[in-house]
């Protein structure tokens, strides 16, 4: 094996499920991997990235008939649009595979089919509870409190004709696996969970086609069935590199086994038991590593359209820039406890970090290397106990950020990096630039502060790399960095690589938020907040209470005619309705659905609204009203009424 063999790194993410437009909360997976990714290549390893999105199922046949569309038509828009939002986050993917791509599927048909041959798939029947949302079985013992023991929501029962994977037949092999490969969890404790949970109390056989819909990768011998969703999607990780049982491609010789499997905690289940078993069954080596990160809450609640808490990556980088939200994933989520975003956190990290100890240590740095020496300062020829300090402050951060970026813990490492830069500016406190340059006497002296300044700046632009890919590029470039100094060797090395620097003009990096002007306008693009479903009310959410007629009689609901609707170009998420309500003057509403429909859609179309309700302000535009909507967790429903005046009044 050669030396680049040696440093090859092939790492993946969870693929999305394109039941829906992804969440920040499922963001953060493509980002995670792709901060892995980019510290690998730093560091010389020979990287192939894979993401993607998984796009077969029950859950998805029903959405695109909801819609009016194919599956595939639904598929194609929802995976361009999963997609936009990795490529939004700067993701330096070398593959986004489709599940519905030619590759995968006919490597999919011939994995059944090796499986089927050698015994390690049967026919049988299931007969069981099912949950859609999930695409899950369960047994009515795995239930908890009659529901999904993943999701929460209701289960339906299932029996089908069905083949199965025979999960038992390599229970003891994949103990072996655990025991003999410590490292293979991460963190750690996901371990426990596996084996406590499932392997001790035994395996059941795994449930891998369906009969009951159509839209899956179909059985080769018996097209009565389809390939069911996990054997379908986690084969994606072989299949991605051109993995076939007749023989596979020299893309897959290179890079399988995979070094990383970059999931969220509720699918480790899948990825360290499912899968490792499939592999097994093909005879094919296993991953090295799964790490299951935690989730990202909303306050402290999981993200849900049905609660209206629901944050999208790109809206947010419209907002804040792309490098600050990935900055707020990366050093906002522990390594093993769950982490939480709002609106007021993600301000108030920007400001604290991003535009006060970064932005403001790099501006000031470069602005008085200008204003005392024209841009040009020159290595020391002597150290003081201070510069001694410093700089024994930047070789532990490096030493440090090696460490935990090889433990994947970007969360203790984006803290590392910044504590360097909160170090750089005490260091400016301790040295008083200002003061040195009122005599010339201490020149020499006001040179060596703001060279180990630029030096100190260089260190932490090269640390930023893999989480900040633009602001680090535009460190270095304002502070004149040739490409040599840019690398991991050269931090790495002793401080003071660079005999001098010439920067450049300063450029603020991050301009300071005003809290309040932020909220308001983040405030004017969300939706109207839609019902929430009750059977899908978390345990810890009290539901509204109890009125009275009376008090259902103060809401005036009446049928409209939609006339005419436009989308209002302030807001992405609203539409401008034009309603005809029977009382002779239109009306105006602004309604939350762009999402979901069109105004073409609407037109002519006849709706429910609240006539009654106090009127608002929305981007600029006044809105008298709202329509009723239905909330299914994955899209909003608008209620149509047909065959029924304008005017008409709802009791």
């Amino acid at each position: 094996m050669d030396k680049l063999d040696e440093k090859k790194f092939y790492i993946t993410t969870a693929i999305a499920y394109t039941s829906r437009k992804p969440h920040i909360g499922n963001t953060y997976d493509p980002v995670l991997a792709d901060t892995i990714a980019r510290y690998k290549r730093m560091m010389g390893f020979d990287v192939f990235f894979l993401t993607g999105s998984d796009e077969h199922g029950q859950k998805i046949e029903e959405c695109a008939k909801e819609q009016g569309m194919t599956p595939k038509e639904y598929v194609d828009r929802i995976a361009a649009q999963i997609k936009d939002v990795w490529d939004c986050m700067n993701t330096s993917y070398d593959r986004f595979i489709r599940t519905t791509d030619a590759d995968h599927e006919f490597a999919v048909r011939k994995i059944f089919k090796k499986l089927y041959d050698q015994g390690d798939i049967y026919k049988s029947e299931y007969e069981g509870k099912y949950c859609i949302p999930c695409e899950s079985f369960f047994t009515a013992s795995q239930l908890k409190d009659g529901k999904c023991p993943d999701c929460g929501r209701d289960v339906s029962d299932a029996c089908e004709e069905a083949y199965f994977l025979r999960l038992s037949k390599y229970q003891d092999k994949l103990m072996e696996y655990y025991e003999s490969n410590p490292d293979f969890f991460k963190p750690d404790s996901r371990r426990a969970e596996m084996v406590n949970n499932f392997l001790k109390p035994g395996l059941s056989d795994l449930c891998v086609s369906r009969t009951s819909f159509k839209w899956g990768i179909p059985v080769e011998f018996d097209p009565d069935h389809v390939t069911y969703v996990w054997l379908d999607a986690l084969s994606n990780y072989i299949t991605g590199i051109g993995y076939n049982p007749d023989g596979s491609s020299d893309l897959y010789h290179k890079y399988w086994p995979a070094d990383l499997h970059v999931i969220g905690k509720d699918i480790v289940r899948f990825h360290t038991i499912y899968w490792p078993i499939i592999l097994m069954a093909l005879g094919e080596p296993l991953p090295k590593q799964v790490l299951g990160h935690p989730w990202l809450l909303v306050g402290e609640d999981k993200m849900s359209k049905s609660r209206g808490n629901v944050i999208y990556a790109d809206d947010l980088a419209r907002h804040f820039g792309v490098d600050a939200v990935r900055y707020y994933l990366l050093s906002e989520i522990p390594f093993a406890q769950d982490g939480s975003i709002t609106y007021e956190s993600m301000i108030a990290k920007y400001n604290a970090d991003l535009a006060n100890t970064l932005g403001n240590l790099v501006n000031r740095s470069i602005a008085m290397a200008n204003k005392y020496f024209e841009g040009r300062v020159t290595r020391p020829a002597e150290l003081k106990d201070a510069d001694a300090d410093l700089i024994k402050t930047a070789s532990q951060s490096v030493q440090s950020y090696i460490r935990l970026m090889d433990a994947y813990r970007t969360a203790d490492t984006a803290q590392t990096i910044m504590e360097l830069a909160h170090r750089c500016n005490k260091y400016i406190d301790e040295t008083s630039p200002w003061v040195l340059a009122k005599s010339e006497d201490d020149r020499n002296r006001l040179n060596d502060v703001l060279y180990n300044l630029i030096e100190s700046i260089r260190m932490l632009g090269v640390m930023l790399k893999p989480f900040m890919p633009s602001t680090s590029e535009n460190i270095l470039r304002q502070i004149g960095v040739q490409e040599s100094l840019k690398t991991m060797d050269s931090i790495t090395a002793d401080f003071g690589a660079a005999d001098n620097y010439s920067v450049g003009t300063p450029q603020p990096l991050f301009a300071r938020i005003d809290t309040e002007k932020k909220l308001a306008e983040i405030a004017a693009e969300l939706p109207s907040p839609q019902p929430e479903k009750a059977e899908a009310a978390p345990e810890n959410v009290a539901f509204l209470p109890e009125i009275g007629i009376e008090d259902f009689a103060k809401i005036d609901l009446r049928v409209a005619e939609i006339t005419n609707c436009e989308p209002i170009k302030k807001a992405k998420k609203l539409l401008k309705l034009t309603l005809n309500d029977g009382s002779g003057a239109p009306r105006t509403v602004c309604s939350g659905i762009a999402k979901w429909y069109t105004p073409d859609e609407l037109k002519g179309r006849r709706i429910v609204l609240v006539s009654n309700l106090k009127p608002a302000v929305l981007c600029g535009v006044e809105s008298q009203g709202m329509i009723l909507a239905a909330d299914d967790g994955d899209a909003a429903r608008v209620l149509f009424v047909e065959g029924v005046a304008p005017g008409s009044k709802v009791r």
